[in-house]
């Protein structure tokens, strides 16, 4: 297996993109990678993407995402594993460049959510969910994150102010990010004042749907080392799954997919939890984020809130988090969000980030969730050493 480096990164601000279309805004991001790593094209697109059948009408966003970057001819397909459809695609990419088959894959993610509005929206969401036995019967990922939440405070008697300093953290680091779909800050004591979404899971607690795409180039170390000053090295990478359905795990508080990708990926690096810089984690909502970090190993089953406390997981914290925001202030465009945590992650390692900068960042670790732990790709990225 060949070592795979990241070479050019691209993105568009998320948010709502009322007059731009799917294509123009993986065009945008296609463009901007290609020009950031010099080159003119790449020898295969993957693209993360989740629901482009349902809010948009398109399917076959792989050769649509070609034509209009200007890549034609090359092999193009989606990727779909709900909203872990980025990482996935990150996924395809690496395993395609690591083994030789080609020498540059474009990975790209885009999603266009603002398309569909109000219940048809909320519908075409419930298709991550088992159709049989969760959506059929009117369950939202709001709501079975909810159950996961009340559960959670439940078992290891923790108050709903515990899970605030994520958010806070989430919207002081979005603050400083100009791509970001909400800038503004969040005042202690507001969390718990918000709207409920499905109690207790409130506004402030989950992550907006937003419209961007995002795109990442690999190709080989060797050649990296040729085209650009400071290639992003992708050391580990896997994959992992869980049941779709909640009701089929032994725990609902274990999400055991996160806990072998991560060790799977952190081993193929050769490196411990402990070197990990940063750590983007899909916080699609708080009590995902929590689970994560006690899953991952970052914490004890029923501690993860703790390391949020005294400002642990700030930009010069002990585990810096959503560094950029995350799904939380950044936004969350669905399938593309793995390849945003990619790029941000790897401005990280450039030492590009600007004011979002995690001081002496050289590795880390990005971690894309589909539904409540159904899939999950984790990805170690690190930079010169």
């Amino acid at each position: 297996m060949r070592e795979v480096a990241i070479t050019g990164l691209g993105q568009t601000p998320v948010g709502e993109h009322w007059d731009t279309s799917l294509r123009a805004l993986a065009a945008d991001a296609a463009r901007a990678a290609l020009d950031d790593a010099g080159l003119a094209t790449v020898d295969a697109l993957y693209v993360g993407n989740t629901y482009g059948a349902a809010f948009s009408s398109q399917s076959q966003i792989g050769a649509l995402a070609a034509d209009y970057a200007g890549l034609h001819g090359v092999e193009a397909f989606a990727v779909e594993a709900g909203e872990a459809s980025g990482g996935a695609a990150l996924r395809a990419g690496y395993l395609a460049v690591a083994s030789g088959a080609v020498e540059s894959v474009m990975v790209l993610g885009v999603e266009k959510s603002s398309d569909t509005v109000g219940t048809a929206h909320i519908a075409a969401r419930n298709v991550s969910l088992d159709a049989d036995y969760e959506a059929i019967h009117g369950a939202t990922l709001p709501a079975l994150a909810a159950l996961l939440m009340r559960r959670y405070m439940h078992e290891y008697r923790v108050v709903l102010a515990a899970f605030e300093p994520f958010s806070i953290n989430a919207h002081a680091n979005g603050k400083l990010n100009p791509g970001a779909m909400y800038r503004n800050l969040l005042k202690p004591g507001a969390f718990g004042k918000a709207p409920v979404v499905a109690d207790p899971v409130n506004l402030f607690d989950s992550a907006p749907d937003g419209d961007g795409a995002a795109a990442v180039i690999l190709t080989s170390a060797a050649q990296a080392a040729d085209l650009v000053p400071h290639p992003v090295r992708i050391t580990g990478s896997a994959g992992a799954s869980d049941t779709l359905a909640l009701h089929d795990r032994r725990n609902l508080l274990d999400l055991n997919a996160v806990r072998l990708s991560t060790n799977r990926a952190l081993a193929e690096a050769g490196i411990t939890r402990e070197a990990v810089d940063l750590f983007e984690a899909h916080d699609a909502f708080t009590i995902l984020t929590v689970l994560a970090l006690e899953a991952a190993g970052f914490a004890e089953a029923g501690r993860g809130w703790v390391l949020a406390q005294d400002g642990g997981i700030g930009l010069t914290g002990s585990l810096p988090l959503s560094t950029f925001g995350g799904l939380k202030a950044r936004g969350n465009p669905i399938g593309a969000t793995g390849v945003y945590q990619a790029v941000e992650a790897a401005l990280q390692l450039r030492g590009e980030a600007g004011p979002n900068q995690v001081p002496d960042a050289r590795i880390a670790l990005i971690q894309s969730i589909g539904g409540l732990g159904s899939s999950v790709f984790s990805h170690v990225l690190q930079g010169k050493c």
